[in-house]
């Protein structure tokens, strides 16, 4: 079934995106950890995080909707041993995270996924939590499915990370926790710093060291959560789909309210205000978190604008977006330092470039990033992209369709439901012309 985007001439409109899809996975899996009631308000009620809320009811907390994007979660300050297997469906967010929290508890959980989840490598979390005491069975101890066995006599470790990663990170802070002694994770580059500031607001204590352009994270282990009240602000990775298909159309009056703008994860978002019309009318403070809204303006002309290995991080998940943004642009854009989209939902670096290719736009690999020849506003289109059973290139190529000069198709686009289930109903309210073909 392929579903077609068709260029139109203007797109305007004021949107709230999504909550952040980062921010809602750790504020379930941190109030299932605490012991009482937290309640959370904006929680992305995509797959990927449900998913996460049914580990956390299986794994011995109450988690229940209680109105529209709210929800009650009533921890018991720890997880037990499920009845079942746990299915993560397509959430490396929520697998890798909850395998760093689950490990520091005397239960033997058997984890599998999707199809894409698992093709997906699980050794870059799983062999430090061995380290510490954990242990995994399985056919491939680098792929779902598996066993992890968790154990209440973990030993905290001193860790650089090989590649930047926040799920590497965040899953050994996790399993520190419950750790004997001070575990130490060092970031040679600094990645998204959610789990750090929302443990210190489930009552956690931490230190952060800046050395250079990295940080040494120590926690100390045997502390309890406290549950909370946390409202999620909004998915920048979301809000970059909008505000790039303003950027591009030819005509644009787009306003995008409540964008998270935290430094770690607001990349793009910085790049943009170089690269076209964008204007902020407002900031304020959500749960500890800086959010703005933007207004996007203009006729299309987007400037070249190419992030320093500084953003790079801030930024891993708005690639194949940013990618359509240099497509319109004029010049070519060379990126480099983006070797973890290798390992995304799909191999984002071949499924970024197929995409370009697909639509006529000139595009080659580079072992950690890729190399494109923008068309100055003039993007052939006309192709039918492989997702790859991607979200973000489904949702990167129907953006690219709406202002190219022959529509884009995809040949799927079920698992954006994973990140961004309101993704054709805000499209439509901008005047989007996106359809089954």
């Amino acid at each position: 079934m392929v579903w077609i985007s068709n260029p139109v001439s203007r797109l305007s409109g004021r949107i709230l995106p999504p909550g952040d899809k980062s921010c809602s996975h750790r504020a379930l899996m941190f109030a299932a950890l605490a012991s009482g009631r937290s309640v959370i308000s904006g929680l992305l009620e995509g797959d990927d995080v449900l998913r996460t809320g049914e580990a956390c009811r299986a794994l011995g907390a109450n988690v229940k909707q209680i109105a529209p994007y709210t929800w009650e979660v009533i921890g018991t300050g720890g997880y037990s041993q499920p009845d079942d297997r746990i299915d993560f469906g397509n959430s490396g967010t929520g697998s890798r995270l909850m395998m760093g929290a689950m490990a520091g508890f005397p239960i033997r959980v058997d984890l599998t996924g999707d199809e894409s989840l698992r093709s997906r490598p699980m050794a870059r979390v799983l062999d430090p939590l061995k380290s510490m005491g954990a242990d995994v069975k399985g056919e491939d101890p680098d792929r779902l499915p598996l066993t992890l066995i968790g154990s209440s006599d973990l030993q905290a470790i001193d860790y650089t990370p090989p590649h930047a990663s926040a799920q590497v990170k965040s899953a050994i802070l996790l399993a520190g926790l419950n750790a004997k002694g001070t575990t130490i994770v060092r970031e040679a580059r600094k990645t998204r710093d959610h789990t750090e500031r929302m443990l210190e607001g489930f009552g956690i204590e931490l230190t952060q060291e800046a050395v250079g352009e990295g940080q040494n994270i120590s926690i100390v282990g045997g502390q309890s959560l406290t549950p909370v009240d946390f409202t999620v602000p909004g998915d920048p990775s979301s809000a970059a789909f909008l505000f790039a298909a303003g950027m591009i159309s030819p005509d644009a009056d787009v306003t995008i309210e409540g964008i998270m703008t935290n430094p770690t994860r607001a990349g793009l978002l910085k790049l943009a205000y170089d690269m076209a019309e964008l204007e902020d009318l407002e900031r304020h403070t959500i749960s500890g978190e800086e959010v703005v809204t933007v207004r996007v303006t203009g006729s299309g002309r987007v400037k070249r604008a190419i992030p320093g290995q500084e953003l790079t991080a801030a930024m891993i998940d708005e690639f194949p977006i940013y990618a359509v943004l240099a497509a319109f642009a004029e010049g070519e854009t060379r990126i480099t330092g983006a070797e973890e989209l290798r390992v995304k939902e799909s191999d984002r670096i071949t499924a970024t470039v197929n995409m370009l290719r697909a639509n006529g736009v000139e595009a080659d690999e580079l072992p950690d990033g890729f190399v494109i020849q923008g068309c100055n506003g003039k993007v052939p289109g006309g192709g039918v992209v492989d997702t790859m059973h991607d979200h973000r290139i489904a949702m990167s190529a129907l953006i690219m369709g709406t202002a190219s000069q022959e529509p884009v198709g995809v040949d799927d686009i079920a698992m954006i439901a994973t990140s961004y289930p309101e993704f054709f109903q805000h499209m439509r309210t901008l005047g989007a012309d996106i359809r089954e073909a």
